[in-house]
Order: C-alpha cells, then sequence, then structure tokens
C-alpha cells in the first residue's frame, strides 16, 4: 500500500508539471519588436495597445507552410463569423519579399507583422513554437486565454471568442 502511494503521488507530481499556460505576455516579448507591411518596427507591446478592449486572434504561419495554407480557409470563417475580433498574423517566412507575396497570394485578411529571426527572438522564444500554424486568443482583458493551438476550429479557440 505504501509504494502504491509513493506511486501516485509521483504520477500526480508529474501529470502537474508544465501545464499552466501563461495568461500575460512576459516583458521580454512585449518589448521583441516585428515589421510591418510598410517597413516600420513595432513592439508587441504596442500592437496589443492599439487594441486594447478587443479580443485579439493571433496567428503565427508562414507561407511555405502546407498546414498553414490548408487553415486558411478555417481562418477566414473564423473572420466570417467574428467579425469584431482583431486578426493578427506573425509570418515566419523567410524573407520578407516572400511573406509579402504569401499574403497576396492567398488572400490574408488582417494586419500583419514579420518576425525578424524567430530563432532569437523574445517572442518566439516565450510562445515556444513547436508548430505551425499557431493560434492564441488574447482576450478584452489583455489575457492570453489560448495559448496553444494548432487548428483554427479548436474547440478551445472558438469557446474563446463566443466569451
Amino acid at each position: 500500500m505504501k509504494k502504491m502511494s509513493y506511486i501516485i503521488l509521483l504520477l500526480v507530481s508529474f501529470l502537474s508539471c508544465n501545464t499552466v499556460e501563461p495568461t500575460k505576455f512576459s516583458p521580454e516579448a512585449l518589448n521583441d519588436t516585428f515589421t510591418t507591411l510598410e517597413g516600420n518596427q513595432v513592439t508587441l507591446k504596442s500592437i496589443l495597445k492599439k487594441h486594447k478592449g478587443k479580443t485579439i486572434v493571433i496567428d503565427i504561419w508562414a507561407s511555405w507552410c502546407s498546414d498553414c495554407i490548408k487553415g486558411m480557409p478555417k481562418v477566414k470563417a473564423l473572420q466570417k463569423d467574428y467579425t469584431d475580433v482583431v486578426y493578427l498574423f506573425f509570418s515566419l517566412d523567410r524573407g520578407e519579399d516572400r511573406w509579402k507575396r504569401g499574403i497576396k497570394k492567398y488572400g490574408v485578411e488582417g494586419e500583419h507583422y514579420y518576425m525578424q529571426d524567430q530563432k532569437k527572438c523574445d517572442f518566439g522564444d516565450f510562445v515556444n513554437i513547436s508548430w505551425i500554424p499557431r493560434y492564441m486568443v488574447i482576450n478584452k482583458a489583455g489575457e492570453i486565454v489560448v495559448f496553444n493551438v494548432i487548428e483554427a476550429d479548436d474547440d478551445k479557440l472558438i469557446k474563446a471568442l463566443r466569451n
């Protein structure tokens, strides 16, 4: 019986580790810079401040990513169903020209930002990008309510947009 208690304790400890997703961006991520379509440098903090009080969907994508392209119809359906939501697209393209061509080619509507070097960027470190597309939802209070989903029709994402 004592051995079983230790196993249960170990299992509970293991399962509870690293399951809490952040609800706020780190100061480093907020100060990370992105490039706008016009070539200006902006911080994540300024992007979020611009949309204070609104629900935000962040879509991390790239034009070379087949899963991202296959997921675009789902994103467009979200945009049609949730018109009061701000859609931010953060690109991991391999060059600004490819990024801009991809936006045009796939008809991606929303605000667009280019991530300089995702391997050395604080935002990338914070969100720990392991797969794209990657969707996040920021609620009207500025809290991250969906941190990591890879489908635009994920139940967690839809529920967050309804609230």
